[in-house]
């Protein structure tokens, strides 16, 4: 009696296969120790990429720090908060549900055409200002709205951390756009597009409170400092992934069970068992055996034996109803 090798499984005998056993219950697979991955999440940068972006925005808050103390003649310092990622649609409805009035200024490659922000929180803004202008004994003041001189310097200072930005780097040269805007985010989003977010921490030296704002950049004006590559996705053909996951398919180990009948008892007979007991099975003996494939009735076969173990001999695809 001849076997048929796994690795001659067609893709036409896999289809066979999968619509025989259709969609029935997996294995259970609880205690597979797996790492916690979210669609919802954007996934732009990996863990190695985003440490690089890390050592980046690190030089960055140096510089930011050095602004601030040549536009306030003080000593600050600067810290990075966090880096995380997000989807254009978030941070949209974010936006549109906080109905908060922060200070945006767009930046990019030239004042055309933007590619990210920076947002100033209004009560940073007003910190900010009030630094900005020497005056230190209102620098707890969170007023909603700047005079046209408070909102000059805070699109000179924030000017400031879109060239410190693009220091570390000779790959970026941002500029800023000509006026600071309120309310509306001044960047053209799409839902799908991936996005990176710098929150940074700004105090001066000898105090304890401290002020928070973001920047906001497109992931995809990162890539090339991260040593993140498009054609190293864009390589491969739908063909070659196809081949691809179909190989691995062909190696995932699938339990078959052979039936060869059923019984429906009460449990009142059941629990009355003894050795030697008969019990009488719902199949007469020239009827197939079924085997059972994830659950489902996949072939029909007869019983067979091969090298002194039970074998069975596969007649026909069973037809699930």
């Amino acid at each position: 009696m001849s076997t048929r090798a796994a690795h001659n499984l067609t893709k036409e005998m896999m289809q066979q296969l999968l619509m025989a056993i259709g969609s029935g219950p997996m294995e259970d697979t609880t205690q597979i120790k797996a790492t916690e991955y979210s669609w919802h999440q954007p996934h732009y940068f990996d863990r190695s990429q985003l440490n690089k972006l890390e050592d980046f925005t690190k030089k960055v808050a140096r510089t930011i720090a050095e602004k601030f103390t040549d536009f306030c003649n003080n000593e600050f310092d600067v810290a990075v908060v966090s880096i995380t990622q997000h989807f254009a649609a978030e941070l949209v409805d974010l936006a549109l549900e906080s109905k908060q009035n922060d200070y945006y200024l767009a930046f990019g490659n030239n004042q055309e055409t933007s590619c990210g922000l920076i947002c100033v929180p209004t009560q940073t803004a007003s910190i900010w200002a009030t630094q900005l202008l020497g005056d230190t004994e209102s620098e707890g003041d969170s007023r909603v709205d700047l005079s046209l001189l408070e909102e000059s310097l805070l699109l000179d200072i924030t000017s400031a951390i879109v060239d410190a930005f693009s220091s570390p780097s000779k790959t970026y040269n941002f500029q800023p756009a000509e006026n600071i805007v309120r309310r509306l985010l001044p960047l053209d989003l799409k839902g799908t597009e991936e996005l990176c977010k710098f929150t940074f921490q700004v105090k001066k030296n000898d105090q304890e409170d401290s002020s928070e704002a973001y920047i906001l950049i497109l992931s995809n004006k990162l890539q090339h400092m991260v040593g993140k590559t498009v054609e190293a996705v864009a390589k491969f053909s739908p063909e070659e992934i196809s081949k691809a996951i179909l190989g691995r398919m062909q190696e995932m180990p699938v339990s078959v069970v052979a039936q060869v009948a059923s019984a429906v008892l009460p449990f009142g007979e059941i629990v009355s068992l003894r050795p030697n007991d008969i019990l009488l099975l719902d199949k007469r003996i020239d009827e197939p055996i079924e085997l059972i494939v994830n659950g489902q009735r996949a072939f029909l076969a007869r019983p067979a034996k091969s090298a002194g173990k039970h074998a069975v001999l596969i007649t026909e695809l069973a037809c699930n109803t």
